[in-house]
């Protein structure tokens, strides 16, 4: 990766920004490790946490974890990757990844988040994170602060708060964590020349909480599509700007747009396939080229602009996490009284999580699923993945075509309180 224009060494060498990664991606890995288990609060650790005594991370636990971050920063290309089951404090391996780093930095994997099961490993060359880095610095001129509520284990976390601040000529105290965090602080925290990263749940929450922005804060939003009314409220706090980022973990961000509802701009180095539409072609600055399948359907206004329509893998979006309806269904009809089950996000009026339609086999009763639903999602689901809502009848809901139709959320439970 290229220095930033300052001439600041690379991003591994500000142990701040390493240290903050790490704890985000421990935190994350554990929680889907356990998913009924106690949320982890990395921001509470000390340079003394112990992973396995202090975090409880049993042998099994380690060894997947150590295997992901190893990954994550390729750490088997440096020979360093075995210290890492050795050495079980946090900053040992923030130790370890910096070493790591100086020896092999050509490539950082991100993973896809919210699916069940595995998530899918995908890997950007370092250069080509930091050429986005610069045309992000360009989008957002000179700024102050930045105000981050993605954690930066994740690539548009990673971007914003680890390699933005580089290509703008910031330090790393210049960045702030609140990932874990409540949007309230930006009620009196905010000043001018400050950037806030966030997801559509995130500025939804705070444009509750903190009506009142101010002038010259430029908010920026990314991770699922955010509703035009939703961008019209982010703007009325008296924000200069919201940038919108339209990406995914497998491309990096493709394209902005700082207006409601105007097509996205192509970044200057991605551009459509000429014979296949959903293609896209990223240039790097060596001109080697990359090639992508879009994760949406996209609807070209020209060469260079357009509108994403629905997502081709079937996710939806709860909290600015992929998740798969069709997966937790699955899930769902694992449960010895299920009969049938089917997924969808709720509409707009009906809320911002999952709602789901439940068929019980005929010898067990509504009450008595209910009694044993409530531990089992908590069991095989994340929060983002669990259902808010839960209808039940004796048949899935389906139109008059045969296929399966909405439904309203009359007579419905919530086992996950």
């Amino acid at each position: 990766m290229k220095r930033s224009p300052e001439g600041h060494a690379p991003w591994w060498e500000e142990r701040q920004a390493v240290r903050r990664f790490a704890c985000h991606f421990i935190a994350a890995e554990l929680s889907q490790l356990r998913p009924a288990g106690v949320r982890l609060a990395p921001r509470l650790w000390t340079a003394e946490t112990d992973i396995a005594l202090d975090l409880g991370a049993d042998s099994l636990e380690l060894l997947a974890l150590a295997s992901a971050f190893a990954q994550a920063l390729h750490l088997h290309q440096s020979g360093v990757a075995g210290d890492l089951l050795e050495r079980l404090r946090v900053d040992d391996w923030v130790d370890i990844a910096q070493a790591g780093l100086r020896t092999f930095s050509g490539a950082i994997t991100f993973r896809t988040s919210g699916s069940v099961g595995v998530a899918k490993p995908c890997t950007h060359r370092s250069d080509a994170l930091w050429q986005e880095a610069c045309q992000l610095a360009l989008l957002v001129g000179a700024r102050r602060r930045i105000w981050c509520a993605v954690p930066s284990h994740h690539i548009y976390g990673f971007l914003f708060s680890v390699l933005l601040p580089r290509a703008l000529g910031l330090q790393q105290d210049c960045v702030t964590d609140l990932s874990a965090g409540s949007p309230a602080v930006l009620t009196h925290a905010l000043r001018a020349g400050d950037l806030v990263v966030g997801h559509p749940e995130f500025w939804r929450a705070a444009v509750r909480l903190a009506p009142d922005i101010g002038p010259d804060v430029i908010a920026v939003t990314s991770t699922a599509p955010c509703p035009d009314a939703l961008a019209g409220a982010v703007a009325s706090t008296g924000v200069e700007a919201l940038l919108q980022v339209y990406g995914s973990s497998e491309t990096a961000g493709v394209g902005w747009r700082k207006h409601a509802g105007a097509p996205f701009q192509c970044f200057p180095y991605w551009q459509r396939d000429v014979l296949d539409q959903g293609v896209l072609v990223r240039t790097l600055e060596d001109g080697t080229q990359q090639r992508y399948h879009a994760p949406d359907r996209l609807d070209w206004i020209d060469g260079a602009r357009f509108l994403p329509k629905e997502r081709i893998d079937k996710a939806v979006q709860v909290g600015g996490i992929n998740v798969f309806p069709i997966s937790i269904a699955a899930c769902l009809k694992r449960h010895p009284d299920v009969e049938d089950a089917v997924v969808r996000k709720m509409r707009s009026d009906e809320g911002d999580r999952l709602k789901a339609f439940i068929v019980p086999r005929t010898s067990v009763t509504v009450a008595q699923l209910h009694s044993t639903l409530d531990a089992w999602v908590r069991e095989h689901l994340t929060s983002a993945q669990r259902p808010k809502a839960f209808s039940f009848g004796e048949q899935l809901p389906r139109g008059r075509n045969g296929k399966l139709s909405d439904w309203m959320m009359v007579d419905q439970v919530d086992p996950s309180g």
